[in-house]
């Protein structure tokens, strides 16, 4: 790997696209700590470390401490991302957006046209959202967060964090056009990792107070190592379905004949389903936090509270439920067997048409439950031990999900480049290169 590492500065391309991305990368990191005004910091991190399994909690993870700091990225990238979601989920109900999907190159535009749109009305109904819940927060010690509260800090904040959303947003695609991988994923993996080493730190400081020796640690990373290699190897999973194109002949020319297959993957729906667990599982604590002197938020908070019994199995049912959803949204298999079709394709042994997206179906229904079982366990194990051991720790199997899976699709495209100008790649010519080499059979 380390022969494969020291041949990017080689290549011209590849060093200015990663030169690119860290760069902008590193804008994104400075906007984080460039603060709004009007409010009473100190205030407002007191206030989050008390609502650390809250939904605050989650969010400020992904917005990588933005919104712990009130800084002018605290939307993060989040609106984009559920923008996106709402525009796939339309496109199955409205006939235009299908139609836009499939005009190719000019649909796409319009359809990214869309979702920036619809970014900015998410951010300005979420920053109003903010700006008011900021003025009803008090520090566990009673001190107000906002300074001073009214229609002029609301009227700023929403135009700063819209503003910051939207800048953020044209940093990740000018990382996707002129620098390497994905700009969205890796902004949000850069807002996870940010984080890291405040989390070891304090988890080191937790051996010195002996609240647990540093075997225990020892045996946490391992766990935390295998974790990964568990990650990489099914989400490196497919199940390759045969592909035969007839023979076709154009005049003089013959076409068709060839042999490939069709990869289907073990996690289809990638990280939304986790996201989307996430987000409901801590709404009863969030709501409790704001009411406490309602009786049954109260105790709607306390049974869902991160580690019982209810809230484990809750979350992998929502989440091997959401699994399924947001497959069958993003995936159609009625639309391959038909593209199949229309290029002389076919499966061996089943009939074109109904009966090959029958096949297909039937194949996605499997994996998906394979797949669902597997975000699940490395959703929920994590915690568990993270609740059993007390770890301080909170690099949860979502986030792990996230970080896991950018560095592959990264490592992937670094490797594309490199195989281009006839070099072996990063894991050098053993034949161990990272590619999805590895079928669920």
């Amino acid at each position: 790997m380390s022969s494969g590492v020291w041949q990017i500065p080689k290549i011209p391309e590849l060093r200015n696209r990663l030169l690119v991305m860290i760069l902008l990368l590193g804008v994104y990191r400075i906007g984080v700590f460039i603060p709004n005004p009007g409010v009473d910091r100190t205030a407002l991190q007191n206030f989050f470390q008390s609502a650390g399994n809250t939904l605050f909690g989650m969010y400020d993870m992904f917005a990588g401490g933005a919104l712990e700091q009130f800084s002018i990225f605290t939307l993060g990238i989040m609106p984009y991302i559920s923008a996106s979601i709402i525009i796939q989920l339309l496109a199955v109900a409205v006939p235009q957006l299908e139609r836009l999907q499939k005009e190719g190159e000019a649909g796409r535009q319009k359809i990214t046209q869309y979702t920036r749109y619809g970014t900015i009305g998410l951010s300005i109904i979420q920053g109003t959202a903010i700006a008011f819940g900021l003025e009803s927060m008090r520090a566990p010690g009673g001190e107000p967060v906002v300074i001073d509260p009214g229609w002029d800090f609301r009227a700023m904040s929403v135009l700063s964090l819209t503003t910051g959303t939207c800048f953020i947003m044209w940093l990740g695609e000018r990382i996707t056009d002129r620098g390497i991988g994905n700009g969205i994923s890796l902004i949000i993996m850069a807002g996870i990792v940010a984080r890291l080493p405040a989390a070891i730190y304090g988890t080191f400081e937790q051996v010195q107070r002996s609240e647990f020796n540093f075997l225990q640690v020892l045996l946490f990373g391992v766990f935390a190592f295998i974790v990964i290699g568990f990650i990489v190897f099914c989400e490196r999973g497919q199940r390759r379905i045969p592909i035969q194109y007839a023979k076709r002949v154009v005049g003089r020319r013959v076409y068709g004949g060839q042999n490939t297959h069709l990869p289907l993957k073990i996690n289809m729906a990638g990280v939304i389903p986790p996201i989307f667990s996430s987000s409901l599982m801590v709404l009863p604590a969030t709501l409790g936090s704001f009411a406490q002197e309602n009786v049954l938020l109260q105790t709607l908070s306390s049974a869902f509270l991160p580690g019982t019994t209810l809230y484990l199995v809750t979350y992998a049912v929502m989440t091997i439920f959401f699994c399924y959803f947001y497959t069958s949204v993003t995936f159609n298999p009625a639309d391959v067997a038909e593209n199949l079709q229309k290029h002389g394709g076919y499966i061996p042994g089943i009939r074109p048409g109904k009966s090959t997206a029958e096949y297909i179906d039937r194949l996605l229904t499997r994996l998906t439950l394979a797949g669902s079982l597997y975000i699940t366990a490395v959703c929920i194990l994590p915690d568990i031990l993270i609740q059993q051991a007390r770890v301080n720790f909170y690099f949860g199997g979502t986030g792990l999900l996230i970080c896991v899976g950018v560095a592959l699709d990264l490592v992937s495209q670094i490797e594309s480049h490199l195989l281009t100008r006839h070099y072996d790649g990063l894991m050098g010519s053993t034949g161990t290169t990272i590619r999805g080499r590895r079928a669920a059979r």
